[in-house]
């Protein structure tokens, strides 16, 4: 864990950067489609792995691994899916004041050409690239982190 109370560049220097061993899916859903899932408990994701849901004004996102995604495919067919990303993870407990953390990671990333969904949880930042990118997404963090796993 690195202390929050640096400087972005700061605290990426002390972040130890994971990679989730999954391979992970972005849905955009309908409202129907979210409501068939709502319906059916069965195809909630299984808890044991990281997943994400955001719901917006336009649509519903979901971030899921290839075997939660294997579960529920059948059930929003009319889904927007895009594969193949990993979630590649800062262990940095950023404080609500740290101003560009992201920023800087996304910066990183551009200028190594690696297009990146940025996710955010309460304490930590983590990126979705796709993974053709991911050897190049860690040898442009090695350098600017503490660890790259």
């Amino acid at each position: 864990m690195s202390e929050t109370n640096g400087s972005a560049d700061e605290i990426l220097k002390s972040a130890r950067v994971a990679v989730a061993t999954e391979t992970y899916n972005v849905l955009s859903l309908s409202d129907s489609d979210w409501n068939t899932l709502l319906e059916n408990p069965e195809l909630s994701p299984r808890m044991s792995s990281p997943f994400m849901i955001f719901k917006d004004n336009w649509e519903v996102t979901l971030v899921l691994d290839d075997e939660d995604f294997g579960l529920l495919r059948h059930a929003v067919r009319s889904a927007a899916v895009e594969k193949g990303f990993r979630l590649v993870s800062f262990d940095a407990d950023l404080d609500f004041d740290v101003v560009g953390f992201m920023a800087r990671i996304a910066r990183i990333m551009a200028e190594a050409g690696i297009s990146i969904l940025p996710i955010s949880s309460f304490a930590r930042d983590h990126i979705l690239v796709r993974q053709d990118d991911l050897g190049t997404a860690l040898k442009a963090l090695r350098g600017h982190v503490a660890e790259v796993c």
